[in-house]
């Protein structure tokens, strides 16, 4: 086949599946247009998640016939001085949005600068312009974007629901307003609940800014950051290392005012936090970086989503810093040489098939638990307890004295320590076992044999627990409901913002309902369909675990930790947490003595 010129309208189109990708990506170049133009108030209308119908209203300083003649060819820009690509200071520069945009859709610009009598208006229909007639407006500029891929149709159906790209709307404009304090931002459809952020100024107005987006929560469970290093400017938020959530959708970065998705900022933050957050939890952080437009090139990605930095290990350091500073300043203190030294001595056991250390005696396959004690006796003992039988407040146990630790594998507790860590006795060794991260395993582990069988079985709250969230995490919760009723969690929508919560699984006794919910929606939004939850019950069940375990901090009484310790032997991997933790580690006395510098 010779080789031929393309079309112009076809050339469109193929730039277009570079530059827009989902409605969400046509609001993110217009509202940078008018952030671009010098906006003070910008107004997002959608209808249809954004197929329909989306609106920008804003007002900045508009444009003559000219400009909006321009505006609509390829490659024309107003944000380039000269031709070169290494000192880019606005958010736009490539020309292509607008002309993208009216080749797979019907798109009509309205604009009128100050000091012009009256404004003008353009219509472009599917790459096909009319010529502008003139309107009376406000100054700025109204771009309005109908039936978006209506001549694409290959395009329109590989689109999400209309409540996902309603969502993925949403998040754009919350990026974008979060990186432009001063702007107040008006957010509204027929397909969404209405969001009002007004502009701040002054001092306060990011922190104020991120409270307005993220939540008051956020702004009081966060450090901020501000550090100067290698010419470069680290602000924003960090929150508190007991402020995470489940996955690493909270977690917002910037670079001179645009929002990107970039590995060496991730990695910074997880290196930022490695000593004190556990990794299967995530810190909610929005970073700021200033950096010379001559050291960050942001023309690598056709949606300018992406960037490179000239120097990479730079940045990381000075985002590391500035947390581990933000961090320290809030009294948040590292481990002593001493306590170094005592953990360097502990060890991990090597987990075997069945959950047990590689020094531990692995039960046989015939193995119906712990032999009795040497000294029996007529009442209940340790080794006939499960620690569930605990749960119920009615229960009394006199269990016999256990004084032989080397009869079970797991030893005989001898202690608690910091309400959380159970202090055991096997033979020659001493034995931390982590009482929640222990407990959340067998939990999870009946929480799959009650499913293997059957409907998880649930309890009714006597009354209706309402837990308040996003309007989209309430939307997902709604839809998976029926996977989750199977699970024993019962729970219909209440109102826009919220979720009443009727029945909970029974195993997991009295959980803190509103934070399995929020780790629960947090799920759905990381994996973004329902249709998959099939494939995600372990990972829906674990969370449900995490929640359903006995907490750190709570006092237990000697015959429920011995009775936990026994479970603990009987159930599969109970060797390690659903997050892959150890929930035991062990001390010989030997690594004792050689504390003490005792050696033989």
């Amino acid at each position: 086949m010779p080789i031929r010129q393309l079309p112009e309208d076809l050339i469109n189109r193929i730039a277009a599946g570079e530059v827009v990708e989902r409605p969400a990506s046509v609001v993110k170049e217009l509202v940078e247009n008018a952030i671009d133009a010098g906006a003070s108030r910008i107004a997002i209308t959608t209808a249809g998640g954004g197929q329909s119908l989306i609106r920008i209203e804003d007002d900045g300083v508009g444009m003559d016939e000219a400009d909006l003649l321009l505006s609509v060819e390829r490659h024309a820009t107003s944000k380039l001085a000269d031709d070169g690509l290494d000192d880019i200071r606005t958010l736009g520069f490539r020309g292509e949005a607008l002309a993208s945009i009216g080749s797979v859709a019907e798109l009509t610009i309205s604009s009128r600068r100050a000091e012009d009598a009256s404004g003008l208006r353009l219509a472009v229909r599917h790459g096909i312009k009319a010529r502008p007639v003139p309107l009376a407006m406000n100054r700025g500029t109204i771009v309005e974007v109908r039936e978006l891929f209506g001549n694409v149709p290959a395009r329109r159906k590989f689109l999400k629901s209309e409540r996902a790209e309603a969502a993925a709307i949403t998040d754009t404009v919350k990026r974008l307003a979060m990186a432009n304090p001063g702007v107040q931002f008006v957010l509204d459809g027929a397909d969404r609940t209405a969001s009002n952020w007004p502009g701040h100024a002054g001092e306060g107005a990011l922190r104020a800014r991120l409270g307005d987006v993220l939540g008051a929560d956020f702004g009081e469970n966060a450090v901020p950051l501000a550090t100067i290093r290698h010419g470069m400017v680290v602000t924003g938020l960090a929150g508190l290392p007991t402020y995470t959530r489940a996955n690493s959708l909270s977690q917002y970065f910037f670079v001179n005012g645009r929002s990107v998705r970039d590995k060496v900022l991730v990695g910074a933050i997880r290196a930022a936090y490695a000593d004190f957050v556990f990794r299967d939890r995530f810190p909610v952080v929005a970073i700021f970086v200033a950096v010379d437009p001559a050291d960050v090139d942001v023309n690598v990605h056709p949606a300018k989503a992406e960037l490179r930095f000239r120097d990479a290990g730079a940045v990381r350091g000075a985002v590391i810093r500035a947390i581990t500073d933000a961090l320290a300043a809030a009294g948040h203190r590292a481990s002593s040489s001493v306590a170094e030294d005592v953990v360097g001595a502990f060890r991990a056991p090597e987990f075997g098939a069945a959950g047990t250390s590689a020094g531990l005696a692995a039960p046989s396959p015939s193995y119906a638990g712990p032999p009795p004690p040497p000294r029996g006796g007529g009442s209940p003992t340790a080794t006939s307890l499960r620690f569930a039988d605990f749960a119920e407040p009615s229960a009394r146990y006199e269990p016999a004295p256990v004084d032989e630790p080397s009869v079970f594998p797991l030893g005989t507790a001898r202690a608690q320590m910091f309400d959380n860590f159970i202090v055991a006795q096997n033979g020659d060794s001493l034995l931390l076992v982590d009482q929640h991260a222990a407990h959340e395993r067998l939990v999870y582990e009946r929480f799959k044999a009650q499913l293997a069988a059957g409907p998880v079985a649930s309890q009714l709250q006597l009354i209706p627990v309402v837990v308040e969230l996003s309007e989209d995490d309430c939307a997902r919760l709604a839809e998976a409901a029926p996977v989750l009723e199977k699970l024993g969690l019962s729970l219909e929508r209440f109102g826009t913002r919220a979720v009443a919560v009727r029945e909970t699984p029974a195993l997991l006794g009295q959980p803190d309902v509103a934070g399995l919910v929020q780790d629960l929606a947090d799920g759905l939004a990381e994996w973004d369909s329902t249709a998959a939850l099939a494939d995600r019950l372990e990972a829906i069940i674990g969370r449900m675990a995490c929640h359903g375990s006995v907490r750190s901090g709570r006092r237990l009484k000697l015959e429920e930790m011995n009775a936990l310790l026994r479970e603990m032997e009987a159930t599969p991997h109970a060797g390690q947490c659903i997050h892959g933790r150890p929930t035991y580690v062990e001390l010989r006395k030997a690594d004792i003595e050689r504390l003490f510098g005792r050696t033989r």
